[in-house]
């Protein structure tokens, strides 16, 4: 559904109103992108200097982000890793833009000029300075850069998904265990504040009974040069990789990539994400943030089944697109769409208490933004590119009015509960009206905060004891959410999940499920 800016700005106002209702006593509203507000927010103290001394391991598109992101207050870097030079240089100087901005314009250039530039990651394990790591490498070499660093005695934050199979999540977590050290996964609405706010609304039963909950990501790649996921090989890094193989005694780029790095191709290291055996494809890349917010509104409980249909039905289909998308070897799909049955607070009751999620991933239409959508018995919430909630009262008997042109005020119901309700005013109530108070943070930076603090308090509690928010068992639970729905796609069946999957000591995987695989 299309909203117009006055029903936007209406749904955004709503929103404040009953999170000013429901936390008078915490930050309100959408919480502006500021240093400490994760502090601030979750409850953890800020450091009194010494920050964790830190070293990136990816340099890239998303590592190059949460360079811009990064608390300087809590992490000192040491150092950045990453075999292509294209991405050292970018780690420093950056893309022109407010999301990659650079170590020099983050830093002053003297600071980042004395950070070491590492082509191998292993080069930066052995500095014994280095206590933590941040992973940002493709999908298929998460797993082993993330076993490298604890072997090596480091924390790690690595970035979602955690891994390329469940069988690898298992055995990082149970290393993490082993070696005592911290194992973080990078699904950043665990600290968004906003998706935070929302939640709360939710588990107070404000938005009703929720049985249906729609989430999305659709991009338009339809147009010639428009897929961002495809990129030519730098002709920089070609030429630095290949003398390095020549050194090395490889035959070639590809061939030292292939057996020392993981990756079959200069051609793959670049394009990782349109290829199953470096990525694991839209559900991995992109529905895995839609499935972890699902997961969070609905307490974090494990889903019931999947099923889905997934397949290329744009790019490599005769007759469609440019000659260059009809030729385009790429193996992900281009089209997803996936339902999931997640239990309802009563399921152990009544199994008919279940809430639906829906995900869709498409390539050839953008009309509608990437978000999610709780549609609740008594109201509907809208998160909207991580930036925007808005909220939205069901009509009722009791209640009175509601919908996308109804402005509401949230009371106490007879039961003590909070309740919507329609308001004749014309405009915002102050609470409302102060709540929007910024650029709203998406989370990475709070993430980064937790994650050294705590690694100086030495904290491997639970979230609920002031632990890490998204530990290696939630990590490996989106996971397997994300994976096991390219399984359903991929064989065509209702797949229900299994307890032993997100068990880690237990040697069951949804990959090698006989009752999937055959």
């Amino acid at each position: 559904m299309q909203l117009t800016p006055e029903q936007e700005r209406l749904g955004k106002d709503n929103f404040h109103e009953a999170v000013s209702f429901s936390r008078r006593d915490m930050l309100i509203g959408a919480a502006a992108a500021v240093p400490g507000l994760g502090a601030a927010y979750f409850g953890y103290q800020k450091l009194a200097g010494n920050p964790v001394k830190v070293g990136f391991i990816g340099t890239g598109d998303e590592g190059s982000v949460l360079l811009t992101q990064h608390p300087a207050e809590y992490m000192d870097i040491v150092g950045i890793a990453d075999i292509r030079p294209t991405n050292r240089l970018r780690a420093l100087h950056g893309d022109g833009n407010e999301e990659r901005i650079g170590l020099i314009k983050k830093l002053g250039r003297d600071k980042a000029m004395s950070i070491t530039l590492y082509d191998d990651h292993k080069k930066l394990l052995a500095d014994p300075n280095i206590e933590a790591v941040v992973i940002a490498v493709p999908l298929c070499q998460h797993y082993q850069v993330a076993l490298d660093a604890l072997n090596a005695g480091k924390h790690v934050l690595t970035e979602k998904l955690m891994c390329h199979s469940v069988q690898q999540c298992k055995d990082l977590i149970m290393a993490a265990r082993e070696k005592k050290k911290l194992l973080a996964v990078g699904h950043q609405r665990h600290y968004n504040v906003l998706y935070d706010n929302a939640n709360d609304l939710i588990q107070k039963g404000l938005l009703g009974d929720i049985k249906f909950i729609r989430a999305q990501w659709h991009r338009n790649n339809s147009f010639p040069g428009r897929d961002s996921w495809r990129k030519n090989v730098p002709a920089d890094d070609l030429r630095e990789l290949t003398a390095i193989a020549k050194e090395k005694g490889f035959a070639s780029a590809d061939e030292m990539l292939a057996k020392e790095y993981g990756y079959p191709s200069a051609h793959k290291l670049v394009n990782w994400r349109i290829y199953n055996d470096t990525g694991a494809g839209l559900m991995a890349e992109l529905g895995s943030h839609q499935l972890d917010a699902a997961s969070i509104f609905l307490g974090k409980v494990q889903p019931i089944a999947v099923q889905g249909y997934g397949a290329k039905n744009f790019y490599g289909v005769k007759g469609i697109g440019s000659s260059d998308q009809q030729a385009d070897d790429r193996d992900i799909e281009d089209h997803v769409y996936v339902t999931f049955e997640f239990p309802g607070p009563h399921y152990a009751e009544d199994k008919n208490d279940v809430c639906v999620v829906t995900y869709s991933s498409i390539s050839t239409n953008r009309w509608e933004p990437y978000g999610e959508t709780v549609f609740g018995s008594r109201g509907t919430l809208v998160m909207k590119q991580e930036l925007e909630a808005m909220l939205f009262k069901e009509s009722s008997p009791s209640t009175g009015g509601g919908g996308v042109d109804q402005r509401l005020y949230v009371l106490a119901g007879n039961d003590g509960k909070p309740v919507l309700q329609a308001s004749d005013s014309g405009g915002p109530s102050r609470q409302a009206a102060v709540a929007d108070i910024g650029k709203v943070s998406r989370g990475y930076t709070e993430e980064m905060e937790h994650f050294a603090f705590c690694i100086r308090e030495g904290n491997f509690g639970k979230a609920s004891e002031g632990g890490l928010r998204c530990p290696g068992e939630q990590g490996m639970k989106d996971a397997i959410m994300a994976l096991t729905s390219n399984l359903a796609m991929k064989h065509k069946k209702r797949i229900v999940f299994k307890p032993e999957w997100f068990d880690p000591a237990s040697p069951l995987v949804p990959e090698t499920d006989p009752e999937i695989v055959g």
